[in-house]
């Protein structure tokens, strides 16, 4: 089962350790997102290398393919993805809002089409936990409804009291020894998000996530509505900020108190050929790169950088459309991630994160979306 302990804090920041069945996960953590059992371009052995200890896979998607069973038959999805450390599964919920086009959403579940062939299926809470179940994830989230950015107050009223039912549903229909996440939903609403943050409190789930974050509502109200509501979500339990973000809207959360994170955006900024660094992001297509020898990033220990791999070389390669060169922003891109929290926890475990907090936020901010 899932444990968790905070061993400092610095203000609403705080250092702590998340105990799962397989291994231990320092916090504030990063999550790389693995949809389909692997983080594109990366394997097993990359992560190992990354020193990832815990990453997240898709329930919608490994349902669809290559199914539940056979990933149960293969030895779950540690066994199927050789990957030892531990393995959130999403629910699907995400999945109803982003192929909204393709779903009917009801109070038994969400019908999806199927994007693969068509089919019909409805995901429901209990089927959505049957399939975590199978898949073997150390920590399984609730199936959820996460209303657009924007979204009017009733339709928000009605997708949090409809996840509030399906919380209840899940944990139900839950399998015995997996830990179950509830997700607080409620947009930028600060009342209705305290009042689903209070209501999800009362069930047993081993921990509590915020959805419903960077679907199209402005950046500056997602930080306000973070800095009201996280410090406020039950502190014994881990507290996950789902599906965010940049570097520095880490940072900024990591303040307001949350301990876990994840993100496509450190590995789909790589395949589009976008590197992170402290000094801006490198877009490695601009030409000003084509004679350039230095790494993305001087101090970085990553495979790509510590490999000796130049900017030049970068850039040649993504042109030409070879698969490496995702594969090495890639790698550069969750190590310059990983640093950020691990750095985040060093401040805060020395008695410094404020400091740090500041001067990294001006660093990042100021230099965001600027080739140098």
């Amino acid at each position: 089962m899932i444990g968790f302990r905070v061993v400092t804090g610095a203000g609403q920041a705080r250092s702590g350790v998340l105990t799962t069945p397989h291994g231990d996960v320092p916090t504030p953590a990063f999550m790389p997102v693995a949809t389909q059992g692997t983080v594109k371009g990366l394997d097993a052995a990359d992560m190992r290398e990354l020193g990832v200890r815990m990453a997240i896979m898709n329930t919608y998607h490994l349902w669809l393919r290559p199914g539940a069973e056979v990933v149960a038959s293969l030895g779950g999805l540690h066994g199927f993805s050789r990957f030892q450390g531990a393995i959130v599964t999403d629910s699907g919920g995400f999945q109803a809002f982003s192929l909204a086009a393709r779903t009917v959403l009801g109070e038994a579940g969400v019908e999806f089409s199927s994007h693969l062939d068509g089919r019909r299926l409805l995901l429901s809470p209990e089927e959505a936990m049957r399939v975590q179940g199978l898949l073997g994830s150390d920590i399984a989230m609730q199936l959820d409804v996460c209303p657009a950015g924007g979204a009017p107050r009733p339709e928000v009223v009605a997708a949090v009291e409809r996840t509030t039912r399906w919380a209840e549903r899940c944990l139900a229909a839950a399998t015995p020894g997996q830990a179950v996440f509830g997700i607080i939903q409620g947009g930028l609403d600060v009342e209705l998000r305290l009042a689903h943050a209070e209501a999800l409190a009362k069930l047993p789930f081993a921990g509590l996530a915020l959805g419903g974050f960077s679907v199209g509502e402005p950046n500056e109200g997602m930080h306000r509505t973070l800095a009201a509501v996280a410090p406020r979500v039950d502190a014994a339990r881990p507290r996950y900020l789902m599906g965010v973000g940049t570097p520095a809207d880490l940072v900024r959360a990591i303040r307001a108190g949350i301990d876990m994170f994840d993100c496509v955006m450190p590995t789909r900024n790589a395949r589009n050929g976008q590197a992170f660094t402290r000094r801006g992001r490198v877009a490695i297509r601009n030409a000003r790169y084509k004679e350039d020898p230095r790494p993305l990033e001087a101090d970085c220990r990553c495979p790509a950088c510590a490999g000796g791999y130049g900017r030049a070389y970068l850039r040649h390669l993504h042109l030409a459309h070879e698969m490496s060169a995702a594969r090495l922003m890639t790698l550069h891109n969750l190590a310059f991630y990983a640093r950020v929290v691990a750095e985040a926890r060093s401040a805060i475990d020395a008695g410094s994160f404020e400091s740090w907090a500041h001067s990294t936020l001006g660093e990042l901010e100021s230099n965001d979306e600027v080739d140098r």
